[in-house]
């Protein structure tokens, strides 16, 4: 039976970034990491930016070079699925039938895309995207298709939308909520990206519950909603969420609530095994209570790291600003914090006057986040303010005078290591 010191279920973001933290760091014991995908690890965000609209190509999105993991000593097992975890004997039974063993077991497992179950879902045409495989197919699509409809107005589904008009295709976005990224952004964000992605060609329409998918000779034809309207389409793409991969951490008796439960060191409640990246929900302490689960390179990057000093004997809590973007068209909406929920917000800059704005949200008389859309400045000094818990009020971050440079670097000193809300 093979195994190693570290083995991480899972070559995404966070699963390489932890095997290359390792390395930097000092461990000399053997790391594998295993991946399900037959490619080489990749990034995921240019997918539905770069990569879908043609501007990059599969060998620019991976994340190391195949070199790399030879040089580094990193064992990379492609086109690997495990099947159980076998906690008592330290082991991981894949699917070939074979067991690893483990000093230390890592569930870098991601994420899937959320199935939407209706009639006429598996028909020809209907897509999803979260993998360079999903893109391809759908790249090749976008060719021949004239007519597209997005089931969803999230960070993918509209990411997508401006790729497609972009390309000439009629486009139309279906979502149950009432306004776009009803989950992510403030309404101010989403009032602006609705319009922006309106003049670009793109029509909404809200309120609105799939309910069947209808098809013509076994190839998409139309999407229908709960209140009669259909939509025609040659392409569909259903970008409604992802669930956690955390059925090897159920079935192995550990908890799972909508991902994998870890404490503020990473840690499942077995010693021998951590959880990273978009399958773990973990306490933060920029959120509104409850732990959380975040979908970003941000995150799995920086658990990683933080994970790799607690294996290399170097522990510390998790505490790492969240922090997401979004292209979509001519727009980059760049978020700072977790903004939702928020119980006040406060605009800095003219959305109609070409230059960007930020939305500063407060939760408690507290800043919780900053939403900027072309204000790249912005949401840096945002995410200092934030990671050092500097005090801000709403009325200065409105104030077109207020320098907000000079803030975030003048009460540096008497702010450092306190939380928003302490």
């Amino acid at each position: 039976m093979s195994g190693a010191d570290v083995l991480i279920l899972g070559a995404g973001q966070a699963g390489v970034q932890l095997a290359a933290a390792l390395r930097e760091g000092g461990h000399d014991g053997r790391i594998l990491l295993l991946g399900e995908e037959p490619e080489l690890p990749y990034q995921r965000p240019p997918l539905s930016k770069a990569y879908l609209s043609g501007k990059a190509d599969a060998p620019q999105l991976r994340l190391r070079t195949d070199a790399f993991y030879a040089e580094n000593r990193i064992g990379l097992r492609l086109g690997a699925r495990a099947v159980r975890i076998e906690r008592a004997a330290r082991r991981v039974r894949l699917a070939s039938g074979e067991a690893l063993a483990y000093g230390h077991l890592v569930l870098a497992t991601g994420a899937r895309n959320r199935a939407l179950p209706v009639p006429g879902a598996a028909l020809d045409g209907v897509m999803q995207l979260r993998t360079l495989a999903e893109a391809e197919a759908l790249r090749r699509r976008l060719g021949t298709a004239r007519r597209a409809v997005v089931v969803g107005a999230g960070f993918i589904g509209l990411e997508f939308a401006a790729v497609a008009a972009a390309r000439g295709l009629e486009v139309t976005v279906v979502e149950a909520l009432d306004r776009p990224m009803a989950r992510s952004v403030s309404p101010l964000v989403a009032a602006h990206l609705r319009a922006a992605h309106e003049r670009a060609g793109v029509r909404f329409a809200f309120g609105a519950a799939v309910t069947r998918i209808a098809g013509e000779a076994g190839r998409v034809a139309a999407v229908e909603t709960a209140d009669g309207r259909r939509f025609p389409a040659d392409l569909v793409l259903i970008g409604i969420g992802v669930v956690p991969n955390a059925g090897l951490a159920a079935e192995a008796g550990l908890a799972v609530a909508d991902g994998i439960v870890v404490d503020a060191l990473l840690r499942t409640g077995d010693p021998a095994i951590s959880a990273i990246g978009d399958c773990a929900r973990f306490p933060c302490r920029f959120a509104a209570g409850a732990p959380v689960r975040l979908e970003s390179v941000q995150n799995a990057a920086d658990q990683a790291r933080c994970l790799a000093a607690r294996l290399l004997g170097r522990a510390a809590p998790y505490a790492a600003l969240p922090w997401f973007w979004s292209d979509q068209g001519a727009l980059r909406l760049q978020i700072a914090g977790l903004s939702v929920p928020h119980d006040r917000a406060v605009l800095r800059g003219d959305p109609a006057g070409g230059q960007g704005f930020s939305v500063f949200c407060f939760r408690g008389g507290r800043l919780a986040g900053v939403e900027s859309v072309n204000r790249p400045l912005e949401h840096v000094l945002a995410r200092r303010i934030l990671e050092r818990g500097l005090d801000l009020t709403p009325e200065q971050a409105a104030d077109p005078a207020f320098d907000l440079k000079a803030h975030a670097g003048a009460q540096a000193e008497g702010a450092r290591g306190r939380a928003p809300g302490a």
